[in-house]
């Protein structure tokens, strides 16, 4: 499995910067090979990552179970 490290300050300011999404660009990543995404912060430790599936079919669940999570505990903040 390949493993691809991303700094993720300079990553989601890029994001910003194009108005685009991550899943766009993990989309545009996906060659029918699994691949570890591995974001760093500014001092090279790793803050998460994440396994890019070999279809973007199953990015797509990731995405979809992703955003539910994330909207459960913003709702939980609340």
């Amino acid at each position: 499995m390949q493993k691809i490290e991303i700094k993720a300050d300079q990553f989601f300011e890029l994001l910003k910067l194009k108005d685009t999404s991550m899943w766009e660009i993990f989309a545009q990543m996906i060659d029918g090979n699994e691949k570890e995404i591995i974001f760093l912060d500014n001092e090279d430790k790793i803050l998460f990552n994440y396994v890019l599936p070999s279809t973007k079919e199953k990015m797509e669940e990731d995405r979809k179970e992703f955003s539910k999570q994330f909207a459960d505990k913003l709702a939980n903040l609340n």
